[in-house]
């Protein structure tokens, strides 16, 4: 059976935004079935040592990672130690990723891309001139996914035509896609997941797995029909 792991979380622990406690966090997981967990502060990874401790105490899979707010939206990190200053400019937070054998993933690009949510410029064209795509066919010179590992196509928190968008687009191009919650609290935990072909003990086994592209978006989780998602 693939593992399934939700790859976007925020806790009260690392973002101001979140109601989500870490301890309720490892209680809704194990409800729903769910045996890998990322968790995506925005203000950076926790401390190495306080999460270990943290694992060490439960049997699901943690992997400690963060969201960065870069010139080209948001991002998922996985694989570096800490925030650094210049991961803002996705670029250079890709290429220490790349140096360290991590991986980034663009989180819900196309957010605010159909006007949805937003009344100012999108996250992914805050910084690119010009008007705003309004086809998959017309976004895909955006220079994010020449950077990015993988496209996040299955946000919890994103409207569905964005995120049927956003995998239209990854399918163009031919780039890896995945699935997460972007959960603040329980109740959302688990909407979209990643599933990986292979069983995964470690947060190097994750990584391992996520270069390999050996996992896929899946929904339905919470309702018990879990299938892959698709457009």
């Amino acid at each position: 059976m693939a593992r399934l792991f939700d790859l976007h979380i925020h806790t009260t622990k690392g973002s101001a935004d979140s109601s989500l406690l870490p301890e309720d966090l490892i209680l809704e997981a194990e409800r729903l079935g769910l045996r890998g967990l990322c968790i995506t502060e925005h203000s950076g990874p926790w401390d190495r040592h306080e999460f270990q401790q943290f694992a060490s105490r439960h049997s699901v899979v943690l992997v400690r990672a963060m969201e960065v707010d870069t010139d080209m939206g948001h991002m998922l990190a996985f694989g570096l130690d800490r925030y650094q200053p210049g991961f803002h400019r996705a670029e250079e937070l890709c290429r220490a990723a790349r140096a360290q054998g991590g991986f980034v993933v663009s989180a819900h690009p196309f957010r605010g891309v159909l006007g949805k949510h937003m009344a100012e410029r999108p996250y992914l064209y805050r910084s690119i001139p010009g008007p705003i795509p309004d086809t998959p066919e017309s976004s895909l010179d955006h220079p994010v996914f020449r950077l990015a590992d993988a496209i996040e196509v299955a946000n919890g928190g994103t409207a569905d035509e964005e995120n049927e968008f956003a995998m239209k687009v990854a399918g163009l191009l031919g780039l890896a896609v995945t699935g997460g919650s972007d959960a603040h609290s329980v109740h959302g935990l688990g909407k979209f997941v990643t599933a990986f072909r292979d069983e995964i003990s470690s947060e190097a086994e994750f990584l391992k797995a996520l270069h390999e592209g050996t996992f896929f978006p899946a929904v339905g989780l919470r309702q018990g029909k879990l299938r892959p998602y698709s457009v």
